[in-house]
C-alpha cells in the first residue's frame, strides 16, 4: 500500500502559474500510471492527466497546452506544472496511482483557487 500526499496548491490570479507534487511512500517504479483528477464544486471528480511508467501521457482537452506532467521515480513524485490558469482550473486536485494490479491509490487533495 502506498501514500499519496498532494502539495503546491493555492490561491493565484488568471494567467499564473502553479507546480503541484504527489511525493509517495514507497518507490513508484512498479506503478503502472499515476497522475491528477480534479472536482470543482457541484461538479463531478474529472481526469486532467495521467503518466504511465513508460512516460505516456495524456491530457483532458480543457488543459492541453496548458499542464505538463512529469515523474520522477528517483524521488518517488509526480509534478503537474500549471501555467495560464483559468479561474476554471478552480479546484480540488486528487492525485492517484494506479498498480499493475489495478489497486487504485488516492491523495488527500490540495486546493486550487485561480482569481479572476
Amino acid at each position: 500500500q502506498v501514500q499519496l500526499v498532494e502539495s503546491g496548491g493555492g490561491l493565484v490570479q488568471a494567467g499564473r502559474s502553479l507546480r503541484l507534487s504527489c511525493a509517495a511512500s514507497k518507490t513508484i517504479f512498479s506503478i503502472y500510471a499515476m497522475g491528477w483528477y480534479r472536482q470543482a464544486p457541484g461538479k463531478q471528480r474529472e481526469l486532467v492527466t495521467t503518466i504511465t511508467s513508460g512516460g505516456s501521457t495524456n491530457y483532458a482537452d480543457s488543459v492541453k497546452g496548458r499542464f505538463t506532467i512529469a515523474r520522477d521515480n528517483a524521488k518517488n513524485t509526480v509534478y503537474l506544472q500549471m501555467n495560464s490558469l483559468k479561474p476554471e482550473d478552480t479546484a480540488v486536485y486528487y492525485c492517484y496511482a494506479r498498480y499493475y494490479n489495478g489497486l487504485d491509490y488516492w491523495g488527500q487533495g490540495t486546493q486550487v483557487t485561480v482569481s479572476s
